[in-house]
């Protein structure tokens, strides 16, 4: 029927529609009106006793043809809105045909408007709900974010859905469905008297019988009478739990798809005072609570956690003190340790050499009395190239005999040993003594190869001094050293460019290590000064000091109120976000991106006026609020003075950086209502900067929005196909530089889109790293790559593994599993990993690789040489390939070439010294293949052997 109400208000009198219309008919007809809109919704109005009149009206509404009877009025039309009507009258007499006609015109015009005007009425109703709760949702945020008590939040979060719907019955419940408990945080009621302990959790075991237990439990909202709802859930009534309702509403509250508790409305009163449509708005409202209840507990276990942060630093200092002489020692030792690899390449003899390394050895340990004792051609003798002792000047050539330093030859192991081993060795038979007796004697072989060719000996004649098992490790690395020294002799011209070049990476990383020592200090006195500065926190960021998010919110509201009251008043909003900040994270730690934020904000400042407000809203991003701005062209001028002042190189970490930013503008226009408003569409303008190529600026218009509606269906795309496994591998292959012949592949992932056809990695990658969808596709990848290597072939195939993975701890395991399953031989598959997996937690990084090298699967170190991490982490970790950056490769000629050529030539060093294989990336000529050979890399991938296909990667 239609709504008397609206009609009422629309003008029509009480009786409706049919009423107003039979009373243009002789007195005692009947009339029945009957429409259906174009979505297929269904109305009618009638005057009393028409039941024949309602069937021929639903006839005709169906398209039926009728023929009118004596004293009837039957007809029915189309409206321009598709909308269709019927309309059947019973005459208590007859009228003309004239007549008749007459009125069926009016009868058109009177329905066909009337319709039209409660259609109008309905949107308006529907705009003014929108309104309302978009109002109550701004509320809620704001009330999260206030100084305010939990009670008295929600207090008002209460008053706020009191204004949404009936609410004057309302709790909050939360829930911990690992203890099974609840805790009823906030209850309203007019007729219950429980008092609630928000702070008391309640087993679940204790209310067996209550109706919030039976919706926490069902998962899922409900709806009713209270008798109904017991019904429904199977429990019985307790009057404990307080009166019976005539209707009940509950909704839950989730996160991360768990239920984290519920909210209840309830009238004692009325039936039927809740709609589905209450419930879908509560079920709205819930969300943006535990959202508000979220934030509110996080403010407050920060709070918490600055102050034990602050005790607990004061107890530390005097242990960070040690902790800073203990690295300054580390730093010493590093320095010596390369200092030892480069002399290989910087003496310009075996003798130099060697003496050289001793005075390196000396800094380290004892090393007054040092020799070193090499087999003679002929294996009979034992020959002493260079020899320290100040209780025996000069050390002859002698024939092999039973000495200490021969044991070590013959046992091809090192021997520390003290005056009592000794002793015991001797009375063995096992060794004899030669010249003044050592205290402490310490030998490591020299290996050629496999091959033992000679000893490196320190000892000692005094019995305060001796040598432990570190100063072991440390001598048996320079007989290491010293054993390539000697292999590398011949190419000892061609490494000597390398070596420089690897010593200034190790003076770059001591200053990296200086500086980060220094900003420990620093970082030491702001946080004993963090208790203070609390207060100033509650609108001002901690990091960078600027004010925050809820200080700019205010100062924007004043401005809009200012400018709607003094329309001469213009400002614009600028939205600022640091361009590949992640990347910084990732690469030299958070602790320098932070140091990157405040550098970021200073530059900001410096580049706006006195009066302009810069603010940091979070993450690495910024706004600014800029009062008396009269033109687009004067925000874009200051726009690009920030991006300039933010271009100008920085030191992080020890490192240049050259930070860039994107920066959207939004100019005040009287349609926006708060500040939220004018910082959302800054962020849209932001977006599409970033999009035309970052380091730039862009103005906000309407046509960004639908950039925005454009990357969300891109996700939905990306959440389609991985339900539909539209993601395979395609095969790069790897060759052995020498011939040309393949002896691998790289597996590269590719989507297979519906529209756009097969897109690489850099066309969704970034949305997938957002959104965590990525992990997925990974593993959907790495299952196809098992399922290729089980049907055959030779040769192996790499799949790239990102740190995400690496911080998962069942990785390996999961891997190897797959593996098994598909029946795939685990020696045909490596693994490439960054550096940023190895620096983020190198214990649980070491144990993934043993494992898989363990299992067969090696793993490869990919764009080596482009990364922050230690030079001795390819001695701690089982890496069997290097692969050569491509920016060095495509180096190798043109003007970069001798730097190009310097690094290459250091990295295959390096990797020649550890026994790792080299791969050098993105080969594109034959020169370069050429040049990469010569200079002795052994395997090449780019497309001057072949692009990436997709089919069984077959040898």
């Amino acid at each position: 029927m239609a709504d008397e109400g609206l009609l009422a208000q629309l003008g029509v009198p009480a009786s409706g529609l049919a009423g107003m219309l039979v009373e243009t008919l002789p007195t005692g007809s009947q009339l029945v009106v009957r429409w259906r809109d174009a979505s297929g919704r269904e109305g009618n109005a009638a005057t009393d006793g028409t039941s024949r009149l309602l069937d021929r009206s639903a006839r005709l509404l169906a398209g039926e043809p009728m023929t009118a009877g004596n004293g009837e009025i039957l007809e029915s039309w189309t409206a321009d809105d598709e909308t269709r009507i019927a309309i059947a009258a019973a005459l208590a007499e007859t009228l003309p045909t004239a007549s008749q006609q007459a009125w069926l015109a009016l009868a058109r015009r009177t329905v066909t408007a009337t319709l039209v005007s409660i259609r109008a009425q309905a949107r308006i109703e529907s705009l003014q709900k929108s309104e309302r709760l978009q109002q109550a949702l701004y509320e809620i945020a704001d009330l999260a974010g206030s100084g305010l008590e939990v009670g008295d939040m929600l207090r008002r979060i209460h008053a706020v859905v009191g204004g949404l719907m009936y609410a004057r019955n309302f709790y909050i419940v939360l829930y911990d469905d690992t203890a099974r408990t609840l805790r009823f945080l906030y209850f309203a009621d007019q007729a219950d008297s429980f008092v609630p302990e928000p702070d008391r959790a309640i087993p679940l075991d204790e209310m067996p019988s209550s109706l919030t237990v039976g919706l926490l439990l069902h998962g899922q909202p409900l709806h009713g009478p209270s008798e109904q709802i017991r019904q429904t859930l199977g429990i019985a009534r307790d009057p404990a739990h307080g009166p019976d309702s005539e209707d009940w509403l509950g909704v839950l509250m989730r996160r991360e798809g768990r239920v984290s508790g519920a909210i209840v409305v309830q009238s004692y009163d009325h039936p039927a005072s809740y709609s589905d449509e209450d419930r879908v708005l509560l079920e709205f409202v819930a969300q943006h609570i535990q959202t508000a209840l979220d934030r509110k507990y996080a403010q407050v276990e920060l709070e918490r956690r600055v102050g034990e942060r602050t005790r607990e630093l004061q107890r530390a200092n005097d242990e960070l003190q040690a902790e800073i002489v203990e690295r300054q020692r580390g730093e010493e030792l590093q320095r010596a340790l390369y200092r030892i690899a480069e002399l290989t390449a910087t003496s310009d003899s075996l003798e130099r050499f060697y003496a050289q390394a001793h005075a390196v050895v000396d800094e380290l340990l004892y090393a007054r009395n040092f020799y070193i004792a090499m087999l003679s051609a002929d294996g009979q003798h034992l020959e002493f190239p260079y020899s320290v002792d100040e209780r025996q000047s000069h050390r002859k050539t002698r024939r092999l005999s039973a000495g200490l330093t021969e044991y070590v030859l013959s046992t091809a192991q090192p021997l520390l040993a003290q005056r009592a081993d000794i002793v015991a060795l001797e009375a063995q038979g096992r060794v004899r003594s030669f010249g003044e007796q050592a205290h402490c004697w310490l030998g490591v072989p020299l290996f050629r190869g496999d091959t033992v060719v000679g000893v490196i000996t320190v000892q000692s004649y005094h019995e305060g001094i001796g040598f432990t098992q570190r100063d072991q490790e440390l001598l048996i690395f320079v007989a290491h050293q010293i054993g390539s020294g000697l292999m590398r002799k011949q190419a000892q011209d061609n490494l000597k460019a390398a070596h420089m070049e690897l010593e200034q990476r190790v003076d770059e990383r001591t200053r990296e290590l200086e500086e980060s020592n220094h900003k420990l200090l620093a970082q030491i006195g702001e946080r004993l000064r963090a208790e203070r500065r609390l207060t100033h926190q509650a609108l001002h960021d901690a990091l960078t000091g600027l004010p925050n998010r809820a200080h700019l919110l205010d100062r924007m509201n004043e401005a809009i109120a200012r400018a709607v009251g003094d329309p001469s008043f213009k400002f614009a909003v600028l939205f600022l976000d640091l361009d590949r900040f992640k990347l910084v994270n990732d690469s030299v730690g958070h602790a320098s991106g932070d140091e990157m934020l405040v550098e970021a904000g200073s530059r900001i400042v410096s580049a706006v006026r006195p009066d302009d407000v810069v603010a940091r809203l979070g993450g690495d991003e910024f706004a600014v609020l800029v009062e008396g701005v009269d033109s687009e062209d004067v925000a874009g001028h200051l726009a690009t003075r920030i991006l300039q002042a933010l271009g100008a190189p920085v030191w992080i970490a020890g490192r240049e950086l050259f930070p860039a930013a994107s920066l959207g503008i939004a100019m005040w226009q009287p349609r926006y209502r708060s500040g939220e408003e004018l910082l959302r569409d800054a962020d849209a303008a932001m977006y599409r900067a970033k999009a035309e190529g970052r380091g730039r600026s862009a103005m906000f218009d309407e046509h960004m929005r639908e950039h925005a509606m454009r990357l969300l269906d891109l996700e939905a795309d990306l959440r389609r196909a991985i339900n539909a496994d539209h993601f395979e591998p395609w095969y790069q292959p790897i060759v052995r530089l020498s011939d040309n012949v393949v002896i691998g592949h790289e597996a590269l992932l590719r989507w297979k889109h519906e529209q756009r056809g097969v897109l690489a990695p850099g066309d969704f990658m970034g949305l997938g790293e957002d959104s965590g969808l990525i992990e997925q596709v990974d593993w959907m990848l790495y299952q196809q790559v098992a399922m290729e290597l089980a049907a055959g072939g030779e040769g192996y195939v790499s799949v790239n593994v990102s740190p995400r993975h690496f911080r998962s701890p069942d990785f390996a395991d999961r891997l190897l599993r797959m593996l098994d399953v598909c029946g795939a031989d685990s020696r045909r598959l490596r693994i490439e990993i960054t550096e940023v997996a190895l620096l983020d937690d190198a214990p649980r990084a070491l144990r993934m690789l043993l494992t898989l090298r363990d299992h067969g699967v090696l793993a490869q170190l990919d764009d080596f040489g482009t990364g922050f991490s230690a030079l001795s982490y390819l001695h701690n970790f089982p890496i069997a390939t290097l692969k050569i950056d491509r920016s060095f490769v495509a180096g190798l000629h043109g003007e970069s070439s001798p730097e190009s050529m310097a690094v290459t030539r250091a990295i295959l060093a390096l990797s020649s010294a550890l026994g790792i294989e080299t791969i050098g990336e993105g080969i594109e000529t034959d020169a370069q293949r050429i040049a990469l050979r010569d200079l002795g890399c052994e395997y090449g991938q780019g497309y001057l052997f072949g692009r990436p296909v997709p089919g069984h990667p077959r040898i």
